[in-house]
């Protein structure tokens, strides 16, 4: 059964770390190419969309969204430089992620006026958090546009650094938490059953070589 413990645990960890690398801000250097609007039918993967702007009716089947097309910068270096990223542009809310995100419009504004040709491009960073799948039909969420006069720039990601700093001792408070509670709390109890296990066990035996022994008187047997 020990594989089955380790195999839930791997599970466990797998499903964090994709929670966390969906829902941790990214950011990419691209070109926009153009920004637009389109209608979106939602079916299985309404759940990789995002909301409504603000104010607006979030019970329909279907409505705009905002997206802003682009091409990553080729470093040669990474394996999806050059490549098309296509971004939506939605409102969070006050809803999950936290993003508090209410400024769609602007943003697809920003977005339009960075938009640039591949013979004088205009490199842009672009922060978002989400994943792109094209089986699936899900986009990154855009968060923020910023212009950048240097495309080899190395993004380090503090945000992300310092979050993941927090969470790992969030765990390790958890795990000394716990391991405290096992020492002065369960541990007593399971030497205190056991303890009284094995007196209950002595007494058992105690009783049966009695018994043994009385059986033993009518056998005729010298009693030892």
């Amino acid at each position: 059964m020990r594989w089955v413990k380790y195999t839930i645990v791997l599970l466990f960890w797998v499903l964090v770390a994709a929670f966390l690398h969906y829902t941790l801000p990214q950011r990419d250097i691209v070109r926009i190419v153009e920004t637009e609007v389109r209608r979106v039918d939602f079916g299985e993967n309404s759940i990789f969309w995002a909301s409504a702007d603000s104010g607006q009716d979030t019970t329909g089947a279907n409505r705009d969204v905002r997206f802003i097309n682009a091409v990553l910068y080729d470093s040669g270096k990474a394996d999806k430089s050059g490549r098309v990223m296509v971004y939506r542009n939605e409102d969070t809310g006050w809803g999950w992620p936290p993003y508090f995100k209410l400024d769609s419009s602007n943003l697809q504004t920003e977005a339009a006026d960075l938009a640039s040709t591949k013979a004088d491009p205009q490199w842009v960073v672009i922060t978002h958090y989400g994943w792109r799948n094209e089986f699936l039909s899900i986009f990154p969420n855009a968060a923020a546009v910023r212009a950048t006069d240097d495309p080899e720039k190395t993004l380090i990601p503090y945000f992300n650094i310092l979050i993941l700093i927090i969470l790992a001792g969030i765990c390790l408070g958890f795990f000394r938490l716990s391991q405290w509670f096992k020492r002065s709390k369960i541990d007593p109890i399971t030497e205190s059953v056991g303890e009284t296990w094995d007196a209950v066990d002595d007494y058992a035996d105690e009783k049966r070589s009695g018994f043994r022994s009385w059986l033993d008187t009518w056998k005729g047997k010298p009693r030892k």
